[in-house]
């Protein structure tokens, strides 16, 4: 199978390690399964082995094949040359230090999504737009594209991101712009769903709160969700 020029040009640049991997498969053979993924190489992810090569810049698509077992399983190759993006090429830059540090001061030491107070430590910087969207051109960062998540929320955003429309599909920024996953202060849908969301942390004297709530819950038969709207109506 031949491979366009500027493609493999582009691909061959690619050093991190699991885009890398993904890529030299793809030029041996002309496609990389989900299964070559778990069973050769143990990536028990393989969308997000796919997603580090098109966080590189590399078009994907993907398609079906038959897999050991006779199954229909994912596979993919080499996309249109066209979709080539170079602002990506070489991959997302280390985000430095200082950046968290003005978000901190900025923000406090909070999530953005539950916007409870953390150990500075235990706070991670993640792009309000994803990456494979915005991309991640210059050193110049504006703190106000970044956003400071817990762990949870960070795994909550990155699975919601993932089994979004636009995030597979249309990459339209300005629907990533008006998202709660983006911009829980000011939003307009969640992953394209036409819902509103409060993510509410329950900590310290606020537990004895939550247990009212639970009680109350139990008593009516009803979730704790349902007893908070009761409330506010």
């Amino acid at each position: 199978m031949s491979i366009d020029p500027k493609l493999l040009a582009a691909a061959r640049k690619v050093t991190a390690h699991r885009a890398k991997v993904v890529i030299d498969h793809i030029i041996e053979h002309g496609y990389i399964t989900t299964e070559d993924l778990k069973e050769t190489y143990g990536y028990n992810h393989p969308p997000r082995a796919a997603g580090d090569v098109r966080d590189q810049g590399i078009p994907l698509e993907t398609f079906k094949v038959k897999g050991s077992d006779g199954r229909s399983i994912g596979a993919y190759r080499f996309g249109d040359p066209s979709q080539i993006e170079d602002g990506k090429l070489g991959g997302r830059k280390v985000l430095p230090k200082q950046l968290k540090k003005e978000l901190i001061e900025q923000f406090g030491a909070r999530c953005a999504i539950s916007t409870e107070q953390y150990d500075e430590s235990h706070l991670q910087i993640d792009h309000r737009i994803p990456y494979r969207i915005s991309g991640d051109e210059g050193t110049d960062r504006n703190p106000a594209d970044f956003m400071l998540l817990s762990g949870a929320a960070q795994r909550q955003k990155s699975w919601a991101c993932e089994h979004c429309q636009n995030f597979l599909i249309k990459k339209d920024l300005a629907t990533c712009q008006t998202c709660y996953w983006a911009y829980p202060e000011s939003f307009t849908h969640v992953a394209m769903k036409q819902e509103r969301r409060v993510d509410l942390t329950f900590s310290g004297k606020d537990v004895d709160t939550f247990q009212t709530l639970e009680k109350r819950a139990k008593e009516n038969g009803s979730s704790i969700q349902d007893e908070i709207k009761k409330l506010i109506k």
